[in-house]
């Protein structure tokens, strides 16, 4: 029987185990332009054990920024940065890919530079409130992509991905989940086109699939990866055909033939359709179990043992418990994770998460 704690190969990679950390948003990004610090180098390096570390969300451009203090993969010294933590994990035997996310309409004009406004798929507003580093704003109506603006931003998709090995990563996730621009394509309330890039399942599917497309042709498909949450309603999404637009993606996307899947479960039953996308997916599975609002822990390792998915990720509890292959195998005990420290701030619930040793 397998278990999360045999090796397993992702595309051209092989991981030490099947326990995997999430991309967890920490807005911590305190270097010049954007770029990570020797701070996330220790907090990465810290959690070398993972078989996978993905890392937060890293925007491939300017505009693609939706948050404060988010680092970026699209300028020379972010490229210098990233390289000092990838050199961390590594030095540590670990593997760590950067996720790559374009917030598109989640955000706000004060985040960006000059006369720069949010990005998205249609000129469709989120419901709701963003946090700028000087208050929460209503988010605004987005600038509706145009065609030329839509090549522009695959071609940034592929740009920060090779910054990426550049930087040393060891691939790089995108992000096409939690209602961010891949996601706001993928959508039926988010996406009001009516031209080539949207109307059909096939128009909606098209971004993604050129996204990864134009990442995997620029540093291999062994080192593109994609996460999805179908069904997930955050940031203001309705997804409500997602029992018909994934399937159709998953079967775009085989011919990729990328490093692995990446599923977030956002609410039941999306069971039933991870089960049927796993039967699909001609690759590796990666699964965030959904977990009725405890967090991803012990008792969801099973999923690897019955074949649910191939590595089950962590996102709290592996922010807390920096030894968490280790804690696993023991049963325990888990650090509990501390809510008012996940975002900004200094080393305080970022690198003093104590190990069992």
């Amino acid at each position: 029987m397998t278990t999360a704690f045999d090796p397993i190969t992702l595309g051209g990679t092989t991981l030490r185990n099947r326990i995997g950390m999430a991309p967890m948003t920490r807005n911590r990004a305190y270097g010049p332009g954007g770029s990570p610090t020797d701070e996330v180098a220790e907090y990465y390096a810290q959690r070398a054990g993972a078989g996978l570390i993905i890392t937060e969300g890293t925007q491939p451009s300017v505009v693609g920024q939706g948050y404060p203090n988010t680092p970026g993969l699209h300028s020379a010294e972010q490229v210098a940065a990233w390289r000092a933590v990838t050199d961390a994990v590594h030095a540590k035997g670990g593997v760590i890919f950067a996720q790559i996310m374009h917030t598109g309409r989640i955000g706000h004009p004060t985040l960006l530079p000059g006369e720069l406004t949010p990005v998205g798929v249609s000129a469709v507003a989120a419901n709701g409130q963003v946090f700028t580093g000087a208050g929460m704003h209503d988010f605004v109506t987005p600038a509706e992509l145009a065609d030329a603006e839509i090549a522009e931003t695959i071609a940034d998709f592929a740009a920060a991905a090779r910054n990426a090995i550049e930087a040393g990563f060891d691939g790089v996730e995108l992000h096409g989940a939690n209602g961010y621009l891949i996601h706001q394509f993928l959508a039926n309330n988010t996406n009001q086109r009516t031209d080539a890039w949207g109307g059909s399942t096939e128009g909606r599917i098209r971004f993604a699939v050129e996204v990864a497309r134009a990442v995997a042709e620029a540093i291999g498909p062994d080192r593109t990866a994609l996460r999805l949450s179908p069904g997930n309603p955050y940031n203001d999404i309705v997804d409500d055909d997602y029992a018909d637009v994934y399937p159709a993606l998953i079967e775009a996307l085989n011919p990729l033939g990328l490093a692995y899947l990446h599923l977030v479960e956002a609410l039941p039953p999306v069971r039933d359709l991870t089960l049927r996308l796993r039967k699909d997916w001609a690759g590796p599975l990666l699964l965030n179990p959904f977990t009725a609002g405890r967090p991803t822990g012990l008792e969801d390792l099973t999923l690897v043992e019955d074949g649910t998915a191939d590595v089950i990720t962590f996102g709290s509890l592996y922010l807390a418990n920096p030894d968490l292959p280790e804690r696993l195998a023991a049963g325990g005990p888990f650090n509990t994770p501390d809510p008012d420290t996940f975002y900004g701030g200094d080393h305080r619930g970022f690198t003093d998460y104590p190990t069992l040793n």
